[in-house]
């Protein structure tokens, strides 16, 4: 009865190691998938932060723009006073 025990515990073993074996491959498995998820979500954050720096360039590169296109506007609306001045005198 006593060797009953025995394979007993082994047999009982043999199946928990079977199910430890399938379950950890399942949890390295979702391990692996939240990794790779949350290496998606930071590269995702760094393109999105990109984009943002991108962005705010143009639009410093769109107002130096337009206002040297007001300055030279003014200048040659003096040209132009300065001009219809000479005329006239």
């Amino acid at each position: 009865m006593e060797n009953g025990y025995v394979i007993l515990g082994i047999v009982a073993l043999l199946f928990l190691s079977m199910y430890g074996y399938s379950y950890l491959s399942v949890a390295m498995e979702k391990i692996k998938f939240n990794k790779e998820k949350k290496r998606e979500a930071r590269k995702e954050e760094l393109r999105r932060q990109e984009k943002i720096k991108n962005q705010e360039e143009r639009d410093e590169k769109f107002r130096k723009y337009n206002k040297r296109s007001e300055e030279i506007k003014h200048e040659l609306m003096l040209l132009e006073k300065m001009k219809e001045k000479q005329k006239v005198s």
